[in-house]
């Protein structure tokens, strides 16, 4: 039985992310400029804290200047709003991220339409909404830029390809299709919901699940040959690790879907890391944008 070629998201997020310093000399040599990126993290959430580590450190290690805020989960919604509009004055201060969930008194919503849309790195602005869904520059949510870029590495042009995105949310479905329907694919958004949702995905020639549903897509639902972008990360009970371990899976069944698809991302190791590659990408590239200079091709 044939096995699907494993995509290797490690191994992809490490060349973006050295061609994303390269790219950093070159703009700090030609044009003196040093791309910022401020985090805010509001509470205590142990995956919150490791998150914003990570982006911290890996922000340092590709020669950009990292800014990290960091408030007690009592904080006043007022607080955050006016750091905002400080961050967005600040000329050092490319990139602005505001690490969510937040707590349930601050309004999301609020927070992230106060970020200026042109250092609103995680693509969550309305403006970058419609921007991405109007075919203009837009500044493109990182997880589903990834799943982009992997999916043209490893097929090359995805013309007239049949894409099935599978989930409907505002951070991946959505912007996914959307970046499908620019490189020509035939795109269907499916979720929880939809009717005789396994005969859906067996159309697609490209499948990505983010339904965050622990190993819902069963082998059986998929195409031959198709390509998988598994998306999901969800921690399940694994008793034959020990009493009360568990571990990471996605949302497609890996085992049974490896000897049907073409080629698959693992969980973990597959999407997960590109994340925080792209959004050192898409910090570069907000940089250049606001000091007028020649967006690299990155």
């Amino acid at each position: 039985m044939s096995t699907a070629t494993i995509i290797d998201g490690k191994s992809f997020a490490a060349d973006l992310r050295t061609r994303v310093a390269e790219e950093i000399t070159t703009v700090k040599q030609k044009h003196g400029l040093t791309p910022g990126l401020a985090v805010v993290l509001v509470g205590e959430d142990p995956a919150s804290q490791v998150y914003v580590r990570n982006k911290a450190q890996q922000t340092v290690e590709v020669g950009m200047q990292s800014f990290e805020h960091r408030f007690d989960d009592k904080t006043p919604e007022v607080d955050l709003l006016e750091l905002i509009e400080k961050l967005n004055s600040d000329d050092a201060v490319h990139g602005i991220l505001v690490q969510l969930p937040l707590p349930g008194h601050i309004d999301e919503n609020k927070v992230l339409s106060a970020i200026n849309p042109d250092k609103d790195v995680d693509g969550f602005h309305l403006i970058n909404v419609g921007r991405l869904w109007t075919g203009n520059d837009a500044l493109v949510p990182c997880t589903p830029f990834g799943c982009l870029m992997m999916l043209k590495a490893h097929l090359g042009d995805l013309t007239g390809k049949r894409a099935l995105v599978l989930g409907r949310s505002n951070i991946v479905g959505k912007p996914m299709a959307a970046l499908l329907l620019q490189e020509s694919c035939t795109v269907s958004i499916a979720h929880s919901r939809t009717d005789d949702l396994p005969a859906r995905c067996r159309e697609a020639d490209i499948l990505v699940a983010a339904v965050g549903r622990p190993m819902m897509v069963q082998g059986d639902w998929i195409k031959p040959g198709a390509t998988v972008i598994d998306v999901g990360i969800n921690r399940i009970d694994a008793p034959e690790r020990g009493e009360g371990k568990t571990r990471l899976v996605g949302d497609v069944d890996f085992e049974s879907a490896k000897h049907v698809a073409g080629a698959i991302t693992p969980v973990p190791g597959g999407v997960g890391p590109m994340t925080i590659a792209c959004l050192l990408r898409n910090t570069v590239v907000a940089a250049c944008r606001q000091a007028g200079v020649e967006v690299p091709a990155i």
